[in-house]
């Protein structure tokens, strides 16, 4: 089985694009799809009607929960520019995604860990920054999956490959449409990818054992940094365009 997994869109339609064409000349089985769709400040409306008709599996990320769970006044920016934008549609969809994917026998797509959408799977705050995790902290974290051969999560906007032993490989494709953001939960911390380009993994079981590449993907970042400045998201350009804060 040959699987392509897209992570944290979060918006930007043009890099989802450029990603999906990347994925069209790859030959896979399955797209999945492992959440935060749209919160951010470029095209949720746009990249919801990207992605509906796809009718990828899907996992519901923090910020589909968040953007379905807002009150007026009382979210993030992000999610309020993304829920701002969105048709009851949009709104139904993010209502069916469920929190975890059952892709394939042994395959489970999960959007933090298979128990959390907070919890970050194959990395850990540490200070202001991120660094891999421990292999007892992955160990911990998918201590519930440890049957399955194939975890795919995301969260992080950062990829990575874990092999637990005596378990999955664990596979972030890191992000498609934000490479770089900081965070105050659990601390403040800073997540950079240190290039801009839309990333997604693609993952297979031909040699008999799960194996994974990780894809970078250039596309227009500057185009999608001058959206951002004009949607009143100039903290974005820096990210889209260097991949750092």
């Amino acid at each position: 089985m040959r699987i392509a997994a897209i992570s944290d869109v979060h918006g930007n339609a043009m890099a989802l694009e450029a990603v999906l064409a990347d994925v069209a000349g790859r030959r896979v089985d399955v797209v999945v799809n492992l959440g935060d769709l749209l919160s951010g400040g470029l095209e949720p409306a746009r990249t919801a009607d990207l992605l509906i008709p796809l009718d990828l599996p899907t996992v519901c990320g923090n910020h589909e929960r968040q953007v379905l769970a807002a009150r007026p006044g009382a979210t993030g920016r992000s999610d309020a520019f993304a829920r701002d934008r969105m048709t009851p549609r949009h709104l139904e969809w993010f209502a069916s995604l469920p929190p975890t994917v059952q892709v394939a026998p042994g395959v489970l797509a999960c959007h933090g860990t298979p128990t959390s959408d907070l919890t970050y799977l194959l990395h850990s705050i540490e200070g202001r920054a991120m660094r891999p995790a421990t292999a007892g902290e992955v160990r911990d974290r998918v201590a519930g999956a440890l049957h399955q051969r194939l975890v795919l999560c995301g969260h992080t906007h950062l990829a990575a490959v874990h092999q637990v032993e005596g378990g999955p490989l664990v596979v972030n494709p890191g992000s498609v449409g934000w490479p770089a953001y900081d965070d105050d939960e659990p601390s403040f911390h800073v997540v950079e990818a240190g290039s801009p380009h839309a990333r997604y993994a693609v993952v297979d079981d031909a040699g008999g054992a799960w194996a994974a590449e990780l894809v970078s993907v250039a596309y227009d970042w500057d185009a999608a940094a001058r959206l951002a400045r004009r949607n009143g998201r100039p903290d974005l350009v820096r990210p889209l365009t260097l991949g750092v804060l």
